[in-house]
């Protein structure tokens, strides 16, 4: 099996796009995007940006958990982790966005 990006209607009308590890778990999400068109652009962005490392962030929310974001060259944030409770998961998370998400297909839901 492998990754794939689940592209769907939130429901606020949005379209947003999952990054899913071959085992269907989450491994990034976006934010909403008003047209298909700007979520198709995202993951594009996503499998272009993944593989430079410079382009994750990590950070603790207000829980204590550990998470990352993934910035495009202009800094725009392009896709968010799940909450890590390891600073070691969250380094897995962004080993598994790096490998998956520049060759994962994309599928529409």
């Amino acid at each position: 099996m492998k990754a794939f990006y689940e592209v769907y209607t939130d429901a606020g009308g949005e379209y947003r796009f999952r990054l899913k590890a071959p085992n269907g778990e989450i491994i990034l999400a976006s934010e909403g995007y008003k047209t298909k068109a700007g979520c198709m652009n995202g993951i594009e962005s996503v499998k272009e940006n993944s593989v430079i490392e410079a382009r994750f962030e990590s950070y603790e929310d207000k829980s204590g958990k550990h998470r990352f974001r993934l910035k495009a060259a202009n800094a725009q944030v392009i896709g968010l982790s799940e909450a890590y409770e390891s600073e070691a998961g969250l380094k897995g998370g962004i080993s598994s966005v790096q490998k998956w998400a520049p060759e994962a297909e994309i599928k529409e839901l």
